[in-house]
Parts: structure tokens; sequence; C-alpha cells
């Protein structure tokens, strides 16, 4: 499930790309496939990490690679172990909802970006989330599950403030909004409920086959359903690393 948009983006070959929270690895890979970029996938779950090693490599058995570099690594947000303006891209997908020390994490997924390079955000849009957290507490109460739900404005700030500029933005993945309020009234951790599971075999196989119909219902929905939210934004060219004097 590919949450941001590549074709807007000026990436160029030689570019380095950072998915930083890479989970299992949906965005690292397809950053792999794009052509003669270095791709790095970076997870604080080690676990994570491994798969989505695993399937890089097994993208390259493919020949699906684009012929760039990559690697995967488990690192912290908060304390990310590369120099300053590194990155051409940074990708932060679904993450910033995790993080106790949101602004610490901004500031570092910023410092390794280069000036002028793009960074892009995305986490669950308020209405829909809202909504989940409304009709099932363990939703967002389980292990390094959401401690917080962001509105728009209030994101806009927090990313601007560490020296980006919003260019961008758009909704996705309306079509998961619905599983996922049917998965949090049922019970977010059962997994005998006939018709989630049948929801969730649609959606899989929707990723996989990408029928027009549904695309077509996806984006047409997604104003008003879209369950994510994802902000383009651009660094700045005279932002400095906060720990230079």
């Amino acid at each position: 499930m590919i949450t941001i948009k590549f074709d807007k983006l000026p990436i160029k070959a030689g570019h380095k790309i950072l998915d930083i929270g890479c989970g299992s690895g949906r965005h690292i890979c397809a950053a792999s496939r794009l052509e003669n970029v270095v791709s790095i996938g970076s997870d604080v779950s080690y676990d994570e990490v491994v798969e989505a090693r695993n399937r890089l490599v097994n993208q390259d058995k493919l020949g699906l690679n684009g012929g760039g570099p990559w690697a995967t690594l488990a690192a912290d947000i908060t304390r990310l172990p590369f120099p300053d303006d590194f990155f051409d891209m940074v990708i932060c997908s679904e993450v910033l909802e995790h993080i106790p020390d949101q602004q610490t994490a901004v500031q570092e997924v910023t410092r390794v970006l280069r000036p002028g390079g793009d960074l892009v955000v995305s986490v669950p849009r308020f209405f829909p989330e809202r909504i989940c957290w409304a009709l099932s507490q363990s939703y967002h109460q389980n292990a390094n599950g959401h401690i917080r739900i962001y509105k728009k404005k209030e994101l806009i700030t927090l990313l601007e403030g560490s020296g980006s500029r919003l260019w961008a933005s758009h909704f996705a993945h309306s079509l998961h909004t619905p599983y996922w309020w049917l998965k949090c009234l049922i019970g977010p951790t059962r997994e005998d409920s006939t018709l989630v599971n049948l929801y969730h075999r649609f959606l899989v196989w929707d990723m996989m086959k990408k029928p027009w119909m549904t695309r077509f219902l996806d984006h047409l929905l997604n104003p008003l359903l879209g369950k994510s939210i994802v902000f383009y934004l651009r660094k700045e060219e005279h932002v400095r690393s906060p720990y230079f004097s």
C-alpha cells in the first residue's frame, strides 16, 4: 500500500532517499525500484528492518530493483545516525503519531535533509482516526500505538517550524477507512470476524490487481473518507542544523 506519490517528486538518478519508520518496507521497496537512486530504510524495530531487508532482497532476485544501491538499519527517529544535509528526500509515513517527542523527530528528519530537498510526511487523518478512537480504546492504547490525532494546521505548523515549506498535500486510502472502522467496532485484535476478513481480502486483492474501477472510486472518495493525509514539503535553503552554534 503506497501512500505517497513518487511521480509528484523531482527525483533524479543518484538521489539519496531515506524512508524513516520504514516498517516492513512498502515505501523503501517502491523507492528502490526508481532508476539509480540510493535507498535507505530505517526503523526502530529490528524485526521490521529484517522484514524490509528480506523484501528488498526478493525484489532484487526478481529483477525489480532500479539499479541503485540500498541498505537497511535500525535507528531511532529522534537520534538519526546520519550527517547533516545528507539526503535528497526523506519519507516519514505513518510515524509521527507514534512518537512522544515529536518536536525532536521533526528536527532530526529536517536536519538530515539537504536544503532544497523534499520531506514527505503522512499521518492518519483527523476525522477517520477520531472515529477509530471512539469505537475502540484498544486501537490506540496498545504498545507503540497511536498517541495523538493530528489536525491539519497543527501538523503543518510543526513541520514548517523546523524550516520546511509545504508545497502540496492530498488524502489517501479512502477504501481502507471503513475497514478500520469495522475492525475497531468488532475488536482490533479479533481474527475470527468473517466480515472483517472478507474486507481484508478485498483490500489485498485491490492492492495487487489495481483495477481501474476501485482506483477511480478511491480517488473519488479520498477528499471525504481518505484514511491518511500526505504532506509534501521542501527544506528552505538557509536552514542550518540546530546543533550548529
